[in-house]
């Protein structure tokens, strides 16, 4: 037993709030307490741990439970005593931290002073700058674009933290004075992005951040795609370590917290958390009323992760040391953070009176204390000696992810300009007398005049702290953030004959676009090469998708192997998971799987290794339900496929509204560097994979495909002409003629054919069946196309006619030289919204009539709901007669004859097809 004396059991007791009431036996309390202290003192923490699980096991066992809170003690997780050596030099990373502060300060008001729209934020970095710089000099390990893999740490920054970032590279020597004096200028001139952005800032960001909530899942699965890597023996990635750097509101958002259990449950150890707690978001507290740190505590506890607290700094050491009372903990434990931001907002003395003053046992503990001192009292995010000791021990640490949360201010040292105002986020400009003040708070060598120009700080590259700073970084193999363009070798893609030879074969077989899909992606996960580059994805619908096989084929990754025997085990095509499973099965999470696709889709950069990743989902829940995370993978430079499966409003009939996509392919087309295709056969998915494996793996260009594919099982027709590579151009660009070879050709008049109907995905097969009805019944020839991608043709027709405003007419869009070739007025149909096809009406040279899927989908059959949306074969007979007519083709007297034949229903549904 210990000899702990009265007091001491009394402050023991007292570290929470205070003495239970309702203790019963307060002996033996104490005797409890002093034998778990003994093992503390003579055994180690460790060993105490372990019989505090096993008691509480064996307690659970007894139907014992305990109604202790999930979270500590309002202070620091790591005590005074335990806290390592500080191994850097603590005078001159002050003074670079300084100047990092002032340059990142001053790039934003100068931006501000001169254009005042354009934005920009002081006041985040000045309270997460120790967060980075304590990183900067002993943890993130780079690694340099084009150098071996498997060597650097992956940073997500505070996006609204960016100028920091920019200040340290212009310290590096990678920015110029000219980038800092054009942030946020990126047009004329060497500009800054607002935000960490790839996409505008290629050798230099990573990680697009920007986007609340994407940093933070995004992060999770980017660590467990390095298990994944290495337990395939991919990629070498041991000793590699993940940090996140998110703010406490961020945390709000659902993507944010969504894949804790995920990291915990995968024992991602390589994954560190840093929150900068500063307890402010852009309007006011983040929990004016409560404590964020409290709750972040009490998420992350229980879904298993390793917290680390860092809430006071090294001055509030001796505080706690002469408390002897517990009065700090219980003052803690009755202040909410609004109240925490209206004392970081106020001075010393003002903190003397209203919060030492609470009671005699605090005022005694500040008595020896100036109102300057109790002013200097820092939290603990602005103590880097904190700070290193939590990231040695979450860099430590094993089994678990682990999360820092590090109390800071908003707006630290910006005195009353902007610490802890409600209105320090939005904080773009500075007059003379605050500057001059943020001068010298942080004791920077620069004149008035320095100041009142806002001239950049850039210590003599022969000073001690430029010398520190470059050692500490070769120390850590290089500068970061750095981003690698290209992988070193591309990968080759294998003869389209070898994966895709059944849909070439003039079969006419019947079989879904999504089948022929997947028998495509089973026959490229046989190539020597390629194979185990690819990763397919899903979230849970594999078996929906035809993808059972692969489960025997390659597995499911799981790091814990398959430890049950599988319901299934004896059919074929059983659930098999493996440690090194080649297949992502993410549960029923679209957002956790785009996150994987994101992590495989940017290996070549992150890991300097290619991987061909393959998510499929049901369309409707892509770009609807997880679009700003796609919009981050372009941003990212993403390179892989997105298959949007049994995708359209009526091919996934019995569903209903909420399963029925009618607008993806528009979504879709709003990404610059997404190739979207609808195509309706199994030969144009052959090619337009085969074109996206070339341009992604071969040619190494930063695009991604989003294909969509469909459930409906149809006859798959002939390769037209039997020559593949005569249409080949057309599908990769658009659209090619079905027909072509019946008779009509270039300069013919097209020999009678009067209308031309091009048809998309699931719609083409009703399209080529209208064909046949204005043959057999109206004596109407019509030519029909096929229309792969009209977000292709639209983008080359929007480049032809800019470069023909600027005086190059040669240039005409792909779909104008190709229908010029025709006659007639032109019906377009698709399984989506009318603004899909519209998308190309002013590169049609002729009349141009769109159908499609407009208002909300039902359930019913495929037949019924294309009759509904006007867009079955009818529908585009009347659609093509009307236009015939509208052009004095035909008369009036022919489509009242056909609107006779085919009935009245079609008015009675266009009164109701919005609703």
């Amino acid at each position: 037993m210990t000899d702990m004396s009265g007091e001491s059991r009394i402050s023991h007791l007292a570290g929470w709030q205070r003495i239970d009431p309702n203790d019963t036996d307060a002996q033996e309390t104490t005797e409890w307490l002093d034998a778990l202290d003994g093992v503390v003192r003579y055994v180690g923490k460790p060993r105490a741990q372990y019989l505090l699980d096993r008691l509480s096991e064996h307690a659970l066992s007894m139907g014992v439970t305990s109604n202790r809170p999930q979270i500590t003690p309002y202070r620091n997780s790591i005590p005074a005593s335990d806290e390592p050596r500080y191994p850097g030099n603590l005078e001159l990373e002050e003074k670079i931290a300084s100047a990092l502060r002032w340059n990142a300060l001053a790039m934003v008001v100068r931006a501000n002073r001169a254009y005042g729209e354009l934005g920009g934020h002081i006041a985040s970095y000045a309270s997460a700058a120790d967060l980075f710089e304590v990183g900067f000099h002993h943890f993130f390990r780079a690694s340099q674009p084009g150098g071996a893999q498997g060597s650097g740490d992956l940073v997500y920054f505070q996006p609204h933290s960016s100028p920091g970032v920019y200040a340290r590279a212009y310290l590096e020597g990678f920015l110029s004075e000219a980038h800092l004096e054009h942030y946020r200028r990126e047009i004329d001139g060497p500009g800054l992005c607002s935000y960490p952005h790839p996409w505008l800032m290629p050798d230099f960001w990573q990680f697009p951040t920007g986007s609340m909530g994407i940093g933070p899942i995004n992060a999770i699965y980017q660590a467990r795609f390095m298990r994944y890597l290495a337990a395939r023996k991919l990629a070498n990635t041991e000793g590699r370590k993940v940090w996140g750097f998110f703010g406490d509101g961020e945390m709000d958002e659902p993507e944010s917290m969504g894949a804790l259990s995920l990291a915990a449950r995968e024992h991602l150890d390589n994954l560190v958390f840093v929150i900068n707690c500063n307890l402010q978001r852009l309007d006011g507290p983040v929990r004016s009323n409560g404590r964020i740190i409290d709750e972040l505590e009490a998420h992350f506890i229980g879904a298993g992760w390793n917290v680390i607290k860092v809430v006071w700094g090294s001055d509030w050491d001796p505080l706690f040391a002469r408390d002897k009372t517990g009065a700090l903990l219980r003052a803690f434990a009755n202040t909410v953070d609004g109240q925490f931001q209206t004392f970081s907002a106020n001075d010393g003395a003002y903190n003397r009176e209203r919060f030492f003053g609470q009671n005699p046992a605090l005022a005694a503990l500040a008595a020896e204390l100036s109102d300057a001192d109790i002013d200097r009292l820092r939290r603990g995010g602005h103590d880097v000696r904190k700070l290193y000791a939590a990231y040695a021990q979450a860099a430590a640490h094993r089994g678990q992810p682990s999360v820092i949360l590090a109390k800071t201010m908003k707006g630290f040292g910006m005195g009353a300009a902007g610490q802890g105002r409600m209105t320090t986020h939005q904080q773009k400009k500075l007059d003379t007398d605050d500057l001059k003040a943020f001068r010298d708070r942080f004791r920077l060598p620069l004149s008035d005049a320095d100041v009142e120009a806002l001239k950049f700080y850039k210590p003599a590259d022969d000073s001690p702290e430029m010398r520190y700073l470059l050692d500490k970084r070769a120390a850590l193999g290089g500068f970061l953030p750095r981003r690698r363009r290209m992988a070193d070798t591309s990968l080759p893609v294998p003869d389209i004959r070898k994966w895709a030879g059944f849909a070439l074969d003039d079969s006419g077989r019947e079989i879904s676009t999504t089948m022929a899909l997947v028998r495509m992606m089973t026959a490229l996960l046989k190539d020597d090469t390629l194979g185990p580059r690819i990763v397919p994805i899903v979230a849970d619908e594999a078996r929906t998708f035809g993808m059972a096989n692969m489960f025997r084929q390659v597995g499911i990754y799981s790091p814990a192997g398959q430890l049950y025997e599988p319901e299934d085990m004896g059919s074929m095509l059983y659930y098999r998971e493996d440690i090194d499973g080649q297949i992502l099965e993410e549960g029923i999470s679209e957002a956790g799987a785009v996150s994987s696709w994101i992590a495989a889709a940017t290996s070549y950069s992150v890991h300097n290794l290619q991987m061909l990743p393959f998510y499929i989902y049901y369309s409707m829940f892509g770009f609807q339900r997880i679009g700003d995370l796609i919009w981050a993978a372009a941003d990212q430079r993403a390179r892989g496929f997105l298959i949007g499966a049994t995708s359209g409003k009526t091919t996934l009939g019995g569903e209903g509204l909420q399963h029925q996509d009618g607008t993806s392919h528009l979504n879709a087309s709003t990404i610059p560097n997404c190739r979207a295709y609808d195509p309706a056969f199994a030969h144009e998915m052959a090619v337009i994979v085969d074109e996206g494996m070339r341009e992604m793996i071969q040619q190494q260009r930063d695009v991604f495909y989003y294909i969509t594919a469909m459930n409906e099982n149809y006859a798959q027709p002939a390769v037209p002409g039997g020559d593949l590579n005569a249409i080949r151009e057309g599908i990769v660009k658009g659209i090619y003629r079905m027909d072509a070879g019946e008779g009509e050709g270039e300069g013919s008049g097209e020999r009678g054919v009067q209308v031309q109907l091009l048809g998309a995905g699931a719609i083409l097969p009703e399209v080529m069946a209208a064909q046949k009805m204005l043959q057999e019944t109206w004596s109407v020839r019509a030519g029909v196309w096929s229309v792969t991608s009209f977000t292709e043709l639209h983008r080359d027709g929007i480049a032809a006619e800019r470069l023909e405003r600027h005086g190059d007419a040669t240039r005409k869009p792909y779909v104008t030289r190709v229908l010029s070739q025709s006659v007639g007025p032109v019906v377009a149909a698709t399984d989506y919204v009318r603004a899909l096809p519209e998308l190309i009406r002013a590169f049609v040279p002729r009349r141009y009539v769109t159908l499609g899927t407009d208002g909300f989908g039902r359930s019913d059959t495929r037949q019924a709901l294309r009759a509904f949306f006007e867009v079955d074969r009818v529908s585009i007979v009347l659609a093509a007669l009307k236009a015939l007519e509208d052009d004095g083709v035909i008369g009036a007297d022919v489509v009242a004859q056909a609107r006779e034949r085919y009935g009245k229903q079609g008015i009675q549904r266009a009164a109701s097809w919005q609703c």
